[in-house]
């Protein structure tokens, strides 16, 4: 029987995390962290650039061998965990290796989600979430000439337009009526769309794909409306969900993903989660919620190692607020917070078509809720410190709406010191 102390399953965002704050606090203790993956870790967010070749697999590592081995963690890659005995503290392993651990984190992040279409389990497709989906990508996107995307997220936008980059027709499909509906709003959307539509890339929102059909050399797509899509390259990336198979039999609670408290802690014993596999507080309201970005991985991460390592520093998780800085085209946008208004929240809007400029600012008693913005002089880092912090914006409002990097800056560096 394998034994350590910390036993880490997945090593993206949150699990590198946890390693480096447990070694803060606890130099000794032995840490072992598990991935699935068979490549050194890396970060999920440069995938698409690795598909069109402007990024290269071996130059995007996040953590070197050489760093778990001056850090005393044993990595083991290639390798997953299966099944969980929280009564004696053993996790297995799909290799069939054993680990009894004291303190378990979960950090497994998430699966593409594969939508129920006919034909689609029958026909060669792809998916963008790991290192070796990237590589397949490229591989293929380099014998193609027509590719669809399915989904118009993060993962779709993103991977539609490294496939242009790459030299391929590229056709979207988005069953909403607009992209990136859980960022921007229809307004902000547009833009971003029409850069879409002047790069190449042809949008075909607000369908429902209803059948797919393999063919020689790749497949067509029949849409809702009776029209179809022919192509040699399909990207499926219609989202993605927890796979907590390896949760049954224990008494880790579930909804959506792993059920956390504000301190990343789960129902059982001696076992944490964090990361796109954890349901935690929303900074909103009472419900917990799914955040699955990075900066709250990485804020989960150490937030549940400082609790594993009875770090004393520790401050409780307040909750998820989204952040997420978007470039396309050699154009940037940027979403924190909430992106829609409701009747408790006043928002404030600027547009400038001629230069497609877009920003918008949603406050409730003078407290920034949301900012979104396009083309705009932004820092989200910031925005996402005020909302956090609730920073009372009364006395510098109308500067704040007129200059919203520059005030924001200017209160940050006051409160920080």
């Amino acid at each position: 029987m394998n034994t350590t102390h910390y036993l880490i399953a997945g090593a993206s965002h949150a699990g590198l995390e946890a390693v480096h704050r447990i070694r803060l606090v606890d130099e000794t203790s032995p840490i072992t962290l598990v991935t699935r993956d068979a490549h050194a870790p890396y970060s999920p967010t440069i995938l698409p650039y690795v598909v069109s070749g402007q990024s290269a697999p071996e130059r995007v590592v996040l953590r070197k061998a050489d760093y778990f081995t001056k850090h005393n963690v044993t990595l083991i890659s290639d390798n997953e965990l299966v099944a969980i005995n929280e009564n004696d503290r053993v996790a297995s392993l799909k290799s069939g290796d054993q680990w009894q651990y004291e303190k378990l984190l979960l950090a497994t992040g998430a699966d593409p989600i594969i939508p129920p279409i006919p034909g689609l389990s029958e026909t060669p497709f792809h998916v963008l979430r790991t290192m070796q989906h990237a590589i397949d990508l490229r591989e293929h996107a380099g014998k193609a000439k027509r590719a669809v995307v399915l989904g118009a997220g993060l993962i779709g936008m993103h991977g539609a337009e490294n496939l242009r980059h790459a030299g391929l027709d590229v056709t979207i499909v988005e069953m909403c009526d607009q992209v990136l509906p859980g960022y921007f709003d229809p307004r902000a959307a547009s833009v971003i769309e029409t850069a879409f539509n002047d790069n190449g890339i042809h949008m075909v929102m607000g369908s429902r794909v209803v059948k797919v059909e393999s063919q020689d050399n790749g497949c067509r797509i029949t849409l809702e409306n009776g029209n179809s899509l022919e192509a040699d390259l399909l990207l499926v990336a219609t989202g993605v969900k927890p796979q907590l198979d390896y949760l049954k039999g224990t008494s880790v609670q579930v909804d959506q993903g792993v059920l956390v408290d504000r301190n990343m802690r789960t129902d059982a014993p001696n076992i944490w989660a964090a990361g796109d596999v954890a349901q935690a507080a929303d900074f909103y309201g009472e419900d917990k919620v799914m955040m699955c970005i990075l900066p709250d991985a990485v804020t989960q991460g150490a937030i549940a190692a400082m609790d594993m390592a009875e770090d004393h520093a520790l401050a409780p998780y307040v909750g998820g607020v989204p952040i997420n800085t978007y470039t396309f085209f050699g154009q940037q946008a940027i979403s924190v917070g909430q992106c829609m208004a409701d009747a408790q929240l006043e928002e404030l809007t600027r547009t400038d078509d001629d230069n497609q400029r877009y920003l918008k600012i949603l406050l409730k008693d003078n407290r920034l809720h949301g900012i979104s913005s396009i083309n705009e002089e932004m820092d989200a880092g910031i925005m996402w410190q005020l909302i956090l912090r609730k920073i009372d914006l009364t006395p510098v409002k109308d500067a704040f709406i007129a200059r919203p990097l520059e005030t924001g800056r200017a209160l940050m560096s006051s409160t920080w010191r």
